[in-house]
């Protein structure tokens, strides 16, 4: 096993790239607790005026609480995704999935902080008594219907399989399942009354604009060569 880790990422395994690794893992470790900081602000905090977001669209759609196994995927596919990068060291992947992901948290936060937003799509009663909706009243206890827009399982989703896609490590197998997951996470977010259509609909918008700064221009080529060429003269 260590002997393919090696072939696979290029270098041994040693002391020098654990010091790697964790200097590469510094972004994450610096962003991820004050995320969750304002987060948890935003959650506990009680606005005095909340904007209600509804579209007609949203009552169309039926709550299916089958829907509530990929919306916890989520969780699993957006980090270990991240992981895999860092593990693998595709130093551009890793580094324009991260600040693809923190930058859109970002604005979700400051979105969420200057426009508190809420709305009234959970059903007051559960249709069905079952396991799997007994995992949605666990989302519906930790997580409040305020402050939702717009969604960040969708956005995330969305730049875990534009990641996924431009990344030299993974194949075509690799691809399609990524993108199995990431539409039956972003459709999750409707089924199980978690997200409004335009919650969705706008992280898509947001998600599309992100995509082309960053992937399609040249602001983050510099950056990331010079995380490579940092790289390479630590190890040499």
């Amino acid at each position: 096993m260590k002997k393919k880790y090696e072939n696979w990422i290029g270098r041994a395994v040693d002391k020098s790239l654990g010091r790697d690794l964790l200097w590469l893992s510094i972004p994450i470790l610096i962003y991820a607790p004050i995320y969750m900081i304002w987060f948890i602000f935003l959650e506990k905090h009680t606005f005095s005026h909340y904007s209600v977001i509804h579209t007609a669209i949203d009552d169309m759609i039926p709550f299916q609480e089958i829907f509530v196994i990929p919306y916890y995927t989520w969780f699993l596919y957006v980090s270990v995704t991240l992981l895999f990068f860092l593990l693998s060291l595709d130093l551009e992947s890793y580094y324009k999935n991260f600040i693809f992901l923190a930058t859109g948290m970002t604005v979700f936060l400051v979105i969420s902080t200057l426009f508190p937003n809420m709305h009234m799509l959970r059903p007051a009663v559960l249709p069905r008594d079952n396991f799997f909706t007994d995992l949605v009243q666990i989302i519906y206890s930790h997580d409040t219907a305020a402050n939702l827009w717009p969604s960040i399982h969708v956005y995330n989703s969305v730049g875990t399989m534009i990641a996924v896609h431009h990344s030299r490590k993974i194949g075509r197998v690799g691809e399609i399942i990524s993108d199995l997951l990431g539409i039956s996470i972003i459709l999750s977010t409707m089924f199980i009354k978690q997200h409004s259509v335009y919650d969705v609909v706008t992280a898509l918008i947001m998600a599309i604009v992100l995509y082309i700064m960053f992937y399609h221009t040249s602001m983050l080529e510099n950056f990331c060569k010079g995380q490579e060429e940092k790289l390479a003269l630590r190890y040499n």
